[in-house]
């Protein structure tokens, strides 16, 4: 198939394009073209790449035709945030292309309520992205189930992997998280540390979308989760990071009052979007109509993740990973 991925130079597309290459296809990658990808791989050598500024475009009305006009079998959106935007490309893809996979989130689910939760769980999502993420899946299911184009929604977890932050046991993007772990200090965590985080490597989510595009008629309307085959806690996931530089976490569990007190307000703000949704997302669905097998553990991806931030002195830790 000649294939369009919008995004194909992010954390999902430095995977995916890749994949689709060895496949046997044809693939043009869209991308503001302000960075490679993140992964090096000679598979890049053979795909076509266009630099394309995909707000401006929506602005002016232009984004949807331009993808139309590159004559693609199928289409893979991974930078799609609004409802607006998706019902653009659909209207101008209809009849133009067979297939159009977009990348959703597993915050189309609101705080959870049983464990593992299912696709068609019924959750109340907050949030903007949440909420806008939830309206792009309704609107591309009621296309499909419509009659019209076919689309499939993937929805990922907590992306991670080497090349860029990875969230912490507490749920957000601060650094000095590594740092405390690394020394054995004592950290503090809201909440009893039973709330769940949802890693996946990108590559794990990049099978998934390969998947779905290989099982059309098996995705065709659907939804999916991209996570891996288990969920942590925040008290597991501490403790398997301490273990990483030959330490024990030392947790001091606190209320959201304290922790907030004690914590820059943009990283409270993370944790607690993070781990008042506690989410286990099931990946029954995608093992049994699309055979997706994750190929990592969250633990070994938060690991290689944080080991590339030490590697590269975008963390600053008190000892080094035990081998």
């Amino acid at each position: 198939m000649r294939i369009v991925v919008i995004g194909g130079t992010g954390h999902i597309g430095s995977y995916l394009v890749p994949r689709l290459v060895r496949g046997g296809h044809e693939v043009v990658s869209l991308s503001r073209g302000r960075r490679g990808p993140y992964v090096a791989d000679p598979a890049w050598d053979g795909v076509e790449q266009v630099a394309v500024d995909r707000d401006a475009e929506d602005e002016a009305g232009t984004f949807g035709p331009r993808v139309a006009a590159l004559r693609p079998d199928a289409v893979v959106d991974l930078l799609c945030f609004t409802v607006d935007s998706a019902a653009a490309l659909v209207e101008a893809l209809r009849g133009a292309t067979g297939h159009l996979v977009h990348c959703g989130t597993v915050w189309i689910h609101g705080p959870s309520t049983i464990a593992p939760v299912q696709e068609d769980t019924p959750t109340v999502p907050f949030g903007d992205y949440g909420i806008a993420k939830a309206g792009i899946a309704r609107l591309l299911a009621d296309e499909t189930s419509a009659g019209g184009l076919v689309t499939t929604s993937v929805h990922p977890g907590h992306i991670s992997g080497p090349g860029w932050p990875v969230v912490t046991p507490l749920g957000n993007l601060d650094p000095s998280v590594w740092q405390a772990l690394s020394a054995g200090d004592e950290l503090a965590i809201p909440g009893l540390g039973a709330e769940l985080l949802a890693h996946v490597h990108a590559d794990d989510v990049a099978q998934v979308f390969e998947r779905v595009l290989d099982h059309p008629a098996e995705s065709a309307g659907e939804g999916f989760h991209a996570v891996a085959a288990h969920a942590m806690t925040v008290r597991g996931y501490a403790q398997a990071a301490a273990a990483w530089f030959g330490q024990e976490a030392r947790l001091r569990p606190v209320s959201w009052d304290e922790f907030r007190a004690d914590t820059a307000e943009h990283f409270a703000d993370q944790s607690w979007d993070h781990l008042f949704r506690s989410l286990c997302p099931s990946i029954d669905k995608a093992r049994r109509l699309l055979g997706y097998v994750p190929a990592h553990t969250p633990e070994d991806t938060c690991r290689s993740a944080v080991q590339w931030l030490v590697e590269h002195g975008q963390v600053r830790v008190a000892t080094a990973l035990v081998p």
